[in-house]
């Protein structure tokens, strides 16, 4: 399994549609900030612009294009001639919105509407990676046409033709196809802007992506700078460097929070004993795993277990 596979398998992604639109001129809508999700929004036709908190310039969005705000933030989308913006709950409330159908809000008639298809994505609240954090404040994947984008643009015209239909399936189809645009929007950022940036940098970095692959293939190994140096064939200094360099972070830092993550999941997700999950994550000790542990988590693993545990049997 690759590294981006590995993380995208933490967050437990489960993909969430609000609805189709139908906004005819003028027409603003302000969308809240929320935790542990991204949004996303689908231009199906016409045009918008958005724009998002602690975010300086405003970014037109075409028919054809796909916009991630990554980290949840307060955002706005608009047709050009926009004064005045309302909350979500507003426009629902005034549009008469029941959740079948589209979302149709404006005033017909006086221009080209546009059409979005909008939803978010929720994430586990405890997961965490740097490549995630390191996601700027929205990914912008234009309609270029380009042949490396196919694949995305074909998902994209499925879920836009999906969305509030009445077909047999279509809501699971379409929240199956939301939860693989998120991956593929995040493949093709890696292949583009993201590869100047740090973090996604050391995923790029053919020594430091050698380690990278080997540190999350093999958690429990008895792992030193030294064995990772010599996994990317490079020295420990100039290894220690380049990690350093690239992933904004030590070594020793990453495989920790990595092990972390490890245990996290093993605790939510098996009745495994402690001491189990403690060797699966690195730790030749209960008592070393959980020191670890109640510091990344503020909790024992066995408190985090039952909390975790108790939270699923709540939902179901």
């Amino acid at each position: 399994m690759d590294i981006l596979s590995d993380v995208l398998g933490l967050l437990k992604l489960q993909g969430t549609l609000y609805f189709r639109t139908a906004f005819s001129p003028p027409w603003g809508i302000e969308v809240p900030a929320f935790e542990n999700v991204a949004r996303f929004h689908l231009v199906h036709r016409g045009r918008c612009w958005l724009a998002v908190a602690g975010v300086d310039d405003p970014v037109l969005l075409e028919q054809g294009d796909l916009v991630i705000v990554t980290h949840g933030a307060e955002h706005r989308l608009s047709d050009p001639a926009a004064a005045l913006t309302r909350s979500v709950d507003e426009v629902v409330a005034q549009s008469g919105f029941t959740g079948e159908g589209a979302l149709v809000y404006g005033e017909p008639g006086h221009g080209h509407d546009t059409q979005l298809v909008c939803g978010h994505f929720a994430f586990d609240k405890d997961a965490g990676h740097p490549l995630l954090d390191a996601l700027p404040p929205f990914i912008h994947v234009r309609n270029t046409g380009d042949i490396s984008h196919l694949w995305l643009e074909g998902t994209l015209k499925l879920i836009g033709s999906e969305a509030g239909g009445d077909s047999l399936g279509n809501e699971f189809v379409t929240l199956r196809l939301s939860e693989i645009i998120f991956a593929q929007a995040i493949r093709a950022y890696l292949a583009a802007d993201g590869q100047t940036r740090q973090v996604f940098r050391g995923l790029a970095d053919s020594h430091i992506s050698r380690t990278l692959r080997a540190l999350h293939q093999e958690p429990e190994a008895a792992w030193t700078l030294e064995k990772m140096a010599r996994r990317a064939g490079l020295s420990r200094t100039a290894f220690a460097n380049r990690f350093h360099e690239c992933m904004e972070m030590t070594p020793m830092q990453y495989l920790t929070g990595w092990r972390m993550q490890v245990g996290r999941q093993l605790l939510t997700e098996s009745d495994l004993p402690i001491l189990d999950v403690a060797e699966r994550s690195g730790y030749r000790s209960e008592a070393a795993f959980g020191r670890v542990f109640r510091r990344h988590f503020a909790a024992s693993p066995a408190r985090y277990r039952r909390s975790r545990q108790g939270e699923v049997s709540a939902i179901h």
